[in-house]
C-alpha cells in the first residue's frame, strides 16, 4: 500500500488514520502505510521561505535601517549586537500562529460554559427540584458543550503541533545550510558535536516553546476569566485568592531566572559530553588499541556528573512547580472562603457557590501549572536562541576572495596574496605571486608544515585573504589529502551526483585503477561503503576520491598528495594514465601536492614552499640548476631511494591495493577473491535495525531498577496520599454544603465554620507536604536511573568489538547518547509521575461518582472497556510510529556530520544545493513520522474526550433522573468530578502510551547489553610486572575468522619471532596482513591454535593486560580536542620533561616551543589545526612515552615529505632497538633491512626468512620487489 499522498484535511485525516490504526493492530506498521507531508508542511517548502526571512532580517541588521530599529523597539530586543531569529519566525508563520492562537482563544471560553451549565443545574435541584424539562436540556447542553470543546481543542493541537515542527524544520534547515558556508576559522569554534547539539536540542526547545507559546496569554486569560466568575459567586472576596496569585508570579520569576542558568549549564555540559563522545567513537580504534577506553570513560563520567549536579538542582525546583500545580488552587481557595466568612457573618456557602468555584478552581489548575512552566521554558529557549544566533551569525566564507571575472588566460593566480587560518591571525601563507597557465601540470612541494595543503585551501577561497588578489576560473574538482567518502554505493560517490554516462564512467574507474576493485566487490560498484569509508583502505578511498574528482570533466584539478596512499605501480599508472602529460587530464589544468618527487621532471613548472612563501619556482631543470633548498630536497630523496630503480608511492593503508596489470598481479587477484569476497560480507554498511512488538515488561523494569524501588515505593506512597488528601477535601465540602441545605438556624453552624475551614486547611496543607516528599523522591529516582542508564549505555558501547564501529554508523550510538538520553534525563520520569497521578485521579473520581450515583458504574463498564480497547488499537500503531521515528533520526545526524566533514570537498565542487536537498530528504522522512504520531495522538484523543463526553452526560442524566432524591451537593460533586474526569482519562491513556512509545527509549539504550562484548579488559589471571620482557612472538597453528559463516582470514598460521628481532610482514590484497596485526591485539579472536609472547597465551589474560603492554604506530594520524599534553599523554603518566624529549626526538621541539601555550596548546577536533604530517610525528611522540617491548608499524609515514620520512624511519630504528618490530609493509624498500621477512598470501604462510635468503630463492618476495623495480 502506498503512502497517503496529496492534501489531507483534520477531519479527513483522522478517518482515514482510524482504518490504519485498526489495520495496523495485528500487522506492524511500514513506511508505506504513513501519511506523505502536504507540500506547504514539507522542508522543502517551508525552509526556503524562512531563509528569505533570515537574509532579510541580516540585511537589515547590516545596514542599520530605521524599520530594523522600530521593530526592535516593537519586540523588546535590547540586545543589539547580533540579529534575532524571532522576527524572522514571525514574519514566516504569523498566519499559522494567529489562527492556532483563535483557536486557542475559541476552546478557552467554551471551557467556562461548563461550570455555568453546571451551576444551573444545581440552582434547579435547590430552587425548583421538579423542573425535568429544563434538567434533560442543561444535560444535553452540556454534552454538546463539552462535544464541541474537544473537537475545536483536538483541531488546536493538531495545528499547533504542526506549526511547531515546521518552526523546528526551518531552523535545522538553516543550521545545515550554514554549516556549508562557515569559514573555517568560524567552524574551529564548533564540533561536529556542538552543531549536533544545536539541530537535536536547542531546535527541539524552540520547538517545544512554540508548542506552549499561547499559554504566556493564554493562562493570564483564564486567570482572568476565573477571576471574573468567582467574582460573581464570592464576591469581593476573591481577591484575596487574587493576591496569592500575585504572591505566586514573582516566585515563579526566580525560579524561571535559575531555570534558565542551570539549562545554559546543563547544555555546555552536555555539549562537551556529545563533543568528547563524538571523538572517542570516530578515534575508537586507537582507544582499542593502546587500552584508553577507562580513561576516556572516566572523562566521559566526569563531564556526566557536572551534568547530572545541575539536573538535581533542577529537580529541586520542580518541588515549588508541583506544590504550584497541587496546592495554588487550594491556598486560593482557602483564602478566598475564609475571607468570604470574615467579610460578612451572613455569607453560606452553598452547593452552588462552592462547586461552581471548585469546577472554576479546576480550570485554575492547569494555567497556573503551565504557566510557571512556559515562563522557564521562555528562559530555557532565550538560551537556545542565543546559542543559535551566535552560531547562524558565525562568519561566513567570502566569495568575494576569489575572483573569476579577470582578463588574461592563466587558469589560476596569486598577486601579492597573503592568508591566514584565523580572522585577524598571524599569516600562514604570504606574499603569493604565481600565474598558472591553462592545462598545465604544476608540482607543489615542501616539508612538512611548510603550508602546501593552505596553497590549495587559499585556491579554494577557504582561508581568510588579508591582502592580495585570488584569480581563478572555470569549474574545480578538488582531492583532499583525507579521504573523504560518504555513506552509499560505490557508483554513487564517483558519480557524486551526475548522470551516468558509461563509457567515460568505465574510462575512469580504469584510468583510476579501480577495475580490479570492483570485481572484488561482492555487488561491483553498487556495493555500500560505510560511513567514513570504513570497509575501504586508505588507498582505495583515495582512489574513489581521484575518481569522483575526474569524472566532474572540470577545468581547474587541484590534487593534494593523492599519491601517498598507493602502491608503487598503482602510483606509476595514476600518473600515467591519469595525472601526467599524456593522461586522462592531459588537457585540464592540474596542481598536484606531493612529497614524491620522482615524477617532477614530468611536470610543467613546480613551486617549492617554505615557511608559507613561495621560495622558488619553475622547471625541474630550471630548479636544479639554480635552487639550493630544492637540491637539497632532490638529493634526500636520491639518497633514501638510491637503490631503487623505480620509487615506491607512499601508503597508510593497511588492506593493499595494487591488482594492476602482470601476470603475478592478476593471478594473485584470483586467488584472494574469496577472503575479499569475506571481507567485504564483514564489513558492509549495516542499518539501523527498528524493533517490532509490544514493549516488553522487562525494559520498564530496567528503568525501575535503575530508578531504585525504594524511591519507587516513596514516591506512590507520596501521591497516594496527597489524592486521597484531595478527594478527603472537596468530601468534606460536600458535607459541609449538606449541612447547609438542613440547617434551618445557621447560628450553630457558623460557629462551627471556623474548626470546618481548619479542617479543610489542615487537609490542603498536609497534601503540600506530601506533594513535596513526592516531588523530591521523584528527583532522587530519577536521577539515579538517569546516571545508572547512561553508565551502563558507555559501558556497553566501549565494550563492543572493533568490527562493530566498522559496520554501524556513529550517528547511531551518538543518537543514543542525545536524543534517547534526552528522553530517560527529561522525560520519561515526567511520564510515570503524570501516569500514576492520572490513576489515582481516575480510580478516585469513579469512587466518588460511583458512591454518589450508583447507576453510574453502568455506564462505567462499557465505557472503561471502549477505553481500554482504544488504548490497545492506539500503542500498536504510535509505539511503531515512534520507533520508526527513532530510526529516522539517525540519518540526519550521520549526514550532517558526514557533510560537515566535507564541507571543503562539498564547496569546492559547487555541490552545496545538492546537498540541502538531501538534508530536506532525511528531514522530510523523520518528519513524516513525526506528522502521523501527531495525527494518530488526534485519534485517540478525539475517540477519548468523545467517550468522557458521554460520561458527564450520563453523570448529569442520572442527577436529572434520581430528581429531588440527591442533594443539591451530590450533584454539584458528581458533575464537578465528571467535568474534570475528561481530562483525567485523557491525560491517563495518553501517558500510558507516551510510557510505551518514550519507552522505545530505554530499550534503545539497553539494547547495546543484548550485543556480543568483546573477551573482558581485565581478568583473574594477570601477567608478571615487566612483562614482556623479552619480546618473543609465537604463532602455533592459528587460525582465525570473521564471522562462522565466512572463510578463514588465517589459516594454519605458525612462526616465532626472536628476542629484539625485526620482522617485516608483507603481502597483497586480502592477504591477511591487517588479520595479524588485529590477532595479535585480540581485536579479532582466533578459532584454532595460539598466539605465545614471552610464554603466555594472550587468550588467558585480559584484552587491557595484552594492549597495554604492546605498542603500535597506526596507519590514520588520530587526535583529539584538547592539549597536546593530554594527546601524547591522556592517562597522566610521564612528567613534562619525559614529554619534550619525545617532542625532541620527533622534530617537533621548535614548534611546540613556538606556540603560546606550548604543551597545553589546544589542539582542534580531529587535529584540524596541525598539518598532516604533524599530527603524525605527533602519534610517533605518543608512540615513544610506551616503554613496550613489541611494536608493530603499520607504515606511519604516507604523509610526511622525504626527509620527515627519514627522520621517522631513524627514530624507530635508534629508540626501538631494544624490541621485537613487526613492520606491515606496504613500501617493499622499508622492510629490505628487516632480519627476517614474513610473507603471506590468502592468510597462510608463503615464505619466512632474511630478505637476502628470500631474494635468492625466487619466490613470491622476490617476484614482488622484482615488480617494485627494487635493487639490492
Amino acid at each position: 500500500m502506498a503512502g497517503s499522498r496529496g492534501r489531507q484535511g483534520f477531519y479527513e485525516s483522522l478517518s482515514l488514520s482510524g482504518k490504519k490504526v485498526t489495520q495496523r493492530y495485528k500487522k506492524p506498521l511500514e513506511r508505506d502505510d504513513l501519511f506523505e507531508l502536504n507540500e506547504s508542511d514539507s522542508p522543502y517548502s517551508v525552509c526556503p521561505k524562512f531563509e528569505k526571512k533570515w537574509r532579510e532580517e541580516i540585511q537589515k541588521f547590516s545596514t542599520g535601517s530605521r524599520a530594523c530599529y522600530i521593530e526592535r523597539a516593537l519586540f523588546k530586543r535590547t540586545s543589539f549586537h547580533k540579529p534575532s531569529l524571532i522576527l524572522p519566525l514571525w514574519q514566516t508563520f504569523k498566519f499559522l500562529l494567529i489562527k492556532v492562537a483563535f483557536l486557542k482563544v475559541t476552546t478557552d471560553i467554551l471551557a467556562f460554559m461548563s461550570p455555568q451549565i453546571m451551576k444551573a443545574m444545581i440552582m434547579i435541584s435547590e430552587n425548583h427540584p421538579s423542573s425535568y424539562g429544563s434538567g434533560y436540556g442543561y444535560a444535553i447542553a452540556l454534552f454538546f458543550v463539552v462535544l464541541s470543546h474537544t473537537f475545536l481543542h483536538q483541531l488546536y493541537q493538531r495545528n499547533n503541533m504542526l506549526t511547531a515542527v515546521k518552526i523546528k524544520t526551518a531552523v535545522v534547515g538553516l543550521i545545515y545550510k550554514k554549516a556549508l558556508t562557515l569559514a573555517n576559522f568560524s567552524g574551529r569554534n564548533y564540533t561536529t558535536g556542538e552543531i549536533v547539539n544545536l539541530m537535536s536540542t536547542d531546535a527541539q526547545q524552540l520547538m517545544e516553546l512554540t508548542v506552549n507559546i499561547n499559554l504566556l496569554w493564554s493562562a493570564p486569560f483564564q486567570i482572568i476569566m476565573t477571576v471574573f466568575f468567582l467574582w460573581k459567586e464570592l464576591g469581593p472576596s476573591v481577591l484575596a485568592g487574587v493576591a496569592v496569585l500575585l504572591l505566586v508570579i514573582p516566585i515563579n520569576a526566580l525560579v524561571a531566572g535559575k531555570v534558565k542558568r542551570l539549562k545554559k549549564k546543563q547544555m555546555r555540559y552536555s555539549d562537551q559530553r556529545v563533543k568528547l563522545l563524538s571523538e572517542m567513537l570516530h578515534g575508537i580504534k586507537i582507544l582499542k588499541l593502546y587500552a584508553w577506553e577507562p580513561s576516556y570513560q572516566r572523562k566521559v563520567i566526569s563531564i556526566r556528573e557536572y551534568e547530572m549536579d545541575v539536573l538535581k538542582s533542577s529537580g529541586y525546583l520542580t518541588t515549588y512547580s508541583m506544590l504550584t500545580l497541587t496546592c495554588i488552587p487550594f491556598m486560593v481557595s482557602l483564602a478566598t472562603f475564609g475571607i468570604f466568612f470574615l467579610l460578612d457573618k451572613e455569607n453560606v456557602l452553598t452547593a452552588t457557590k462552592v462547586f461552581t468555584s471548585i469546577s472554576l478552581f479546576n480550570i485554575l489548575r492547569l494555567p497556573l501549572f503551565d504557566l510557571p512552566s512556559v515562563i522557564s521554558a521562555v528562559a530555557q529557549t532565550k538560551v537556545s536562541l542565543s546559542r543559535l544566533e551566535d552560531f547562524l551569525c558565525a562568519e561566513d566564507l567570502n566569495p568575494e576572495d576569489v575572483n573569476t571575472n579577470y582578463s588574461g588566460s592563466h587558469a589560476m593566480g596569486f598577486i601579492g596574496a597573503s592568508f591566514c587560518w584565523e580572522k585577524n591571525g598571524l599569516p600562514v601563507l604570504k606574499n603569493l605571486n604565481v600565474s598558472i597557465p591553462e592545462g598545465s601540470l604544476v608540482a607543489v612541494v615542501g616539508q612538512v608544515g611548510s603550508g602546501k595543503s593552505s596553497f590549495l585551501s587559499a585556491v579554494l577561497g577557504e582561508m581568510e585573504k588579508l591582502e592580495g588578489t585570488v584569480q581563478r576560473r572555470g569549474s574545480v574538482a578538488y582531492v583532499s589529502q583525507e579521504a573523504w567518502i560518504q555513506n552509499g554505493s560505490l557508483q554513487e560517490n564517483i558519480l557524486f551526483g551526475a548522470n551516468l554516462n558509461r563509457t567515460y564512467y568505465e574510462l575512469v574507474l580504469e584510468s583510476c585503477a579501480l577495475l580490479p576493485d570492483l570485481d572484488q566487490l561482492l555487488n561491483g560498484d553498487q556495493t555500500e561503503i560505510g560511513e567514513r569509508g570504513v570497509n575501504l583502505s586508505g588507498g582505495q578511498k583515495q582512489r574513489v576520491n581521484l575518481a569522483r574528482a575526474v569524472y566532474s570533466n572540470a577545468d581547474l584539478y587541484l590534487l593534494d598528495d593523492p599519491l601517498s596512499a598507493v602502491d608503487v605501480h598503482v602510483g606509476k599508472h595514476l600518473f600515467e594514465k591519469l595525472i601526467g602529460p599524456s593522461g586522462l587530464l592531459k588537457s585540464k589544468t592540474r596542481i598536484l601536492v606531493t612529497h614524491n618527487l620522482m615524477f617532477l621532471p614530468h611536470t610543467d613548472l613546480i613551486i617549492v614552499m617554505e615557511e608559507g612563501r613561495i621560495s622558488q619556482m619553475g622547471t625541474y631543470q630550471d630548479l636544479i640548476s639554480k635552487g639550493a633548498n630544492f637540491a637539497d630536497l632532490i638529493q634526500v630523496f636520491g639518497t633514501e631511494r638510491a637503490s631503487e630503480k623505480a620509487t615506491p608511492m607512499e601508503v597508510n593503508s593497511s588492506k593493499r591495493e595494487g591488482q594492476l596489470g602482470g601476470s603475478l598481479q592478476q593471478r594473485e587477484l584470483l586467488k584472494h577473491k574469496d577472503s575479499s569476497f569475506d571481507q567485504w560480507k564483514i564489513l558492509t554498511n549495516h542499518k539501523e535495525k527498528v524493533a517490532t512488538g509490544g514493549i516488553k515488561i522487562s525494559v520498564i523494569l530496567k528503568y525501575l531498577q535503575a530508578f531504585n524501588w525504594h524511591w519507587m515505593w516513596l514516591t506512590i506512597a507520596a501521591y497516594v496520599g496527597q489524592n486521597t488528601l484531595a478527594i478527603g477535601q472537596n468530601l468534606w465540602l460536600s458535607t459541609w454544603t449538606t449541612e447547609t441545605a438542613k440547617v434551618s438556624d445557621f447560628t450553630e453552624w457558623k460557629q462551627s465554620q471556623n474548626y470546618k475551614l481548619a479542617i479543610y486547611g489542615l487537609l490542603g496543607f498536609i497534601q503540600g507536604l506530601l506533594v513535596c516528599c513526592g516531588a523530591y523522591v521523584l528527583t532522587r529516582g530519577s536521577l539515579s536511573a538517569s546516571r545508572a542508564l547512561h553508565h551502563q549505555l558507555l559501558d556497553n558501547v566501549l565494550h563492543l568489538p572493533l568490527q562493530y564501529f566498522q559496520t554501524n554508523p556513529v550517528g547511531q550510538i551518538i543518537n543514543r547518547f542525545t536524543k534517547d538520553l534526552f528522553i530517560v534525563d527529561f522525560r520519561f520520569h515526567y511520564y510515570l509521575r503524570t501516569w500514576l497521578n492520572c490513576t489515582l485521579d481516575v480510580i478516585g473520581t469513579i469512587l466518588v461518582i460511583t458512591s454518589a450515583l450508583p447507576l453510574f458504574i453502568l455506564v462505567v463498564i462499557p465505557l472503561g472497556y471502549f477505553y481500554f480497547t482504544i488504548q490497545r488499537y492506539y500503542i500498536a500503531s504510535s509505539r511503531q510510529i515512534r520507533r520508526l521515528a527513532g530510526a529516522s533520526h539517525s540519518p540526519v545526524i550521520s549526514h550532517f556530520s558526514e557533510t560537515f566533514a566535507g564541507r571543503s570537498t562539498i564547496r569546492a565542487f559547487g555541490h552545496q544545493e545538492r546537498f540541502i536537498r538531501k538534508n530536506n530528504d532525511v528531514v522530510y522522512e523523520n518528519l513524516v513520522y513525526f506528522y502521523n504520531n501527531v495525527i494518530s495522538n488526534r485519534w485517540l484523543s478525539v475517540r477519548l474526550e468523545l467517550l468522557g463526553n458521554l460520561m458527564v452526560f450520563f453523570a448529569a442524566l442520572f442527577v436529572v433522573l434520581a430528581g429531588d432524591t440527591v442533594s443539591s451537593s451530590t450533584i454539584g460533586l458528581s458533575i464537578s468530578y465528571a467535568l474534570n474526569i475528561i481530562q483525567s482519562l485523557n491525560f491517563w491513556v495518553r501517558k500510558a502510551c507516551e510510557i510505551e512509545t518514550n519507552a522505545v527509549s530505554i530499550e534503545r539504550v539497553c539494547e547495546y547489553a543484548k550485543m556480543d562484548k568483546e573477551e573482558p579488559w581485565i581478568m583473574s589471571k594477570r601477567p608478571p610486572v615487566g612483562w614482556p620482557d623479552k619480546g618473543i612472538i609465537e604463532f602455533f597453528n592459528y587460525k582465525a575468522q570473521y564471522r562462522k559463516d565466512l572463510g578463514l582470514a588465517l589459516n594454519d598460521v605458525s612462526f616465532q619471532t626472536k628476542s629484539k628481532e625485526k620482522v617485516g610482514i608483507v603481502g597483497r590484497t586480502g592477504a591477511g596482513k591487517s588479520t595479524l596485526t588485529n590477532c595479535l591485539f585480540r581485536v579479532l579472536e582466533g578459532s584454532e591454535g595460539k598466539i605465545i609472547i614471552d610464554g603466555i597465551d594472550i587468550s588467558t589474560i585480559g584484552l587491557h593486560d595484552l594492549r597495554e603492554n604492546l605498542n603500535i604506530i597506526p596507519q590514520d594520524p588520530v587526535l583529539f580536542s584538547g592539549t597536546l599534553q593530554s594527546n601524547l599523554d591522556p592517562l597522566g603518566k610521564h612528567p613534562d620533561l619525559e614529554l619534550w624529549r619525545v617532542l625532541e626526538l620527533c622534530d617537533l621541539k621548535n614548534f611546540v616551543q613556538s606556540l603560546p601555550k606550548k604543551l597545553l596548546h589546544e589542539i582542534s577536533e580531529g587535529g584540524e589545526n596541525l598539518s598532516a604530517g604533524q599530527r603524525q610525528l605527533v602519534c610517533l611522540a605518543r608512540a615513544l612515552l610506551r616503554k613496550a617491548k613489541i611494536l608493530v608499524l603499520d607504515e606511519a609515514t604516507a604523509s610526511v615529505d622525504m626527509e620527515t620520512d627519514n627522520l621517522v624511519q631513524s627514530i624507530i630504528k635508534r629508540e626501538f632497538y631494544n624490541c621485537t618490530v613487526l613492520t606491515i609493509a606496504h613500501r617493499l624498500h622499508t622492510v629490505m633491512d628487516s632480519e627476517r621477512v614474513l610473507v603471506l598470501d590468502a592468510g597462510r604462510i608463503l615464505e619466512y626468512d632474511t630478505p637476502y635468503n628470500l631474494l635468492q630463492r625466487k619466490g613470491a618476495f622476490s617476484e614482488m620487489v622484482a615488480e617494485a623495480g627494487i635493487r639490492r
